[in-house]
């Protein structure tokens, strides 16, 4: 019994500490985030880029997925969010070619990212190619057809590698993943929770608005 009530002390100790840590915004460089030693490209230099990595399988996306999703609707104009399917693994591919298919077709919105998240992240059904996944989201409004015709287009093949190039760029090797403006990367792991993982990115984010 003693020994239980001495490691709850200290994980009560632990937990003080850390939100005292994060309530004078003492963030640390190397432990709570990493800065990229070569900075990867953003998009548009006039606002402060935001990206979120992510696997519609993964569990942990999925329950960070409602978090950023509030903290993303409160952003300033100067913040510009967006999400990027990874493949880092083989199994993740049509994954994320699925995203930039929906995007292609202008079908990517609440219903169809939602449906993927609980397809694959909590039910784990076998949507592993083209044609199963354009099956899978024609009950939701999608088109089939087009569906797969824009997932096998030259052009979904470009964004898919431009980001996964992105994402090797930045050496992120797991999801969530939230890279800020190209230059800096935020973890569960590091930050120490979910939530703890959007005070580290506001933190970068007024010290990327500070520095212009």
């Amino acid at each position: 019994m003693t020994k239980l009530l001495n490691v709850a002390l200290s994980l009560v100790l632990a937990l003080t500490a850390f939100s005292a840590q994060a309530a004078d915004g003492s963030w640390e460089e190397g432990r709570h985030y990493e800065r990229l030693s070569n900075p990867v490209r953003t998009s548009n230099p006039d606002v402060i880029e935001v990206a979120e990595v992510f696997w519609y399988g993964c569990g942990h996306c999925y329950r960070f997925k409602p978090l950023v999703e509030a903290w993303a609707d409160k952003q300033a104009e100067d913040v510009s969010f967006e999400m990027v399917p990874a493949a880092l693994g083989r199994s993740w591919t049509p994954h994320a070619m699925a995203f930039y298919a929906l995007k292609a077709i202008d079908q990517l919105n609440d219903t169809t990212n939602d449906a993927l998240f609980k397809a694959l992240a909590v039910e784990r059904r076998a949507l592993n190619d083209a044609d199963a996944l354009g099956e899978f989201l024609s009950d939701y409004g999608v088109d089939k057809a087009e569906f797969v015709a824009a997932y096998e287009s030259f052009g979904v093949s470009a964004q898919f590698q431009q980001a996964q190039s992105q994402i090797r760029g930045a050496r992120i090797t797991g999801t969530p993943t939230m890279l800020v403006n190209g230059k800096y990367t935020v973890t569960g792991t590091g930050a120490g929770s979910h939530e703890a993982m959007l005070e580290v990115v506001d933190y970068l984010v007024a010290k990327e608005r500070d520095a212009r």
